[in-house]
């Protein structure tokens, strides 16, 4: 297994925030909820405050950030409301949820626990510990939601 250097690690939360961000945006105008509403606008900012320190610590530690590709992001659009167009009840807005955080948490999974243990920056770990901390809080939720 390659080890992962800590800059692929910080990527990764880039990556995963962003496109966090990008699903949140889609799907609020979908939801009706007040609920789901009020939870997807608090992990909007929590995805948004983690992005913002992946951001800073790449500054400060010279590391480029890529965003989502727009066809990526035009995909996810339009999954999103092909998703939503028959079905926006709070429990499928919860599903869809689920099945984009559990996808966050394993690739940060998988990037935390191939991370080069020698060269491995201690803030960009502790950042990527925080966004799965917080993606395995919002599952909860989002479960939580669907029954």
């Amino acid at each position: 297994m390659e080890l992962k250097k800590s800059e692929e690690v910080l990527a990764e939360v880039h990556r995963n925030c962003q496109l966090a961000l990008q699903s949140i945006s889609d799907i609020l105008p979908e939801a009706e909820d007040t609920d789901v509403r009020e939870e997807l606008m608090k992990q909007h900012e929590e995805y948004e405050k983690i992005g913002g320190k992946a951001a800073i610590l790449a500054k400060d530690k010279d590391i480029e950030l890529k965003n989502p590709s727009p066809i990526k992001k035009a995909m996810m659009w339009s999954s999103i409301k092909m998703s939503t167009l028959g079905d926006n009840s709070r429990a499928h807005i919860a599903e869809m949820m689920v099945q984009g955080t559990v996808m966050g948490i394993t690739a940060l999974k998988n990037s935390l626990s191939s991370m080069s243990k020698d060269y491995a920056d201690e803030e960009i770990k502790q950042l990527a510990e925080e966004l799965l901390q917080s993606e395995e809080k919002f599952e909860k939720t989002w479960k939580s939601l669907i029954a």
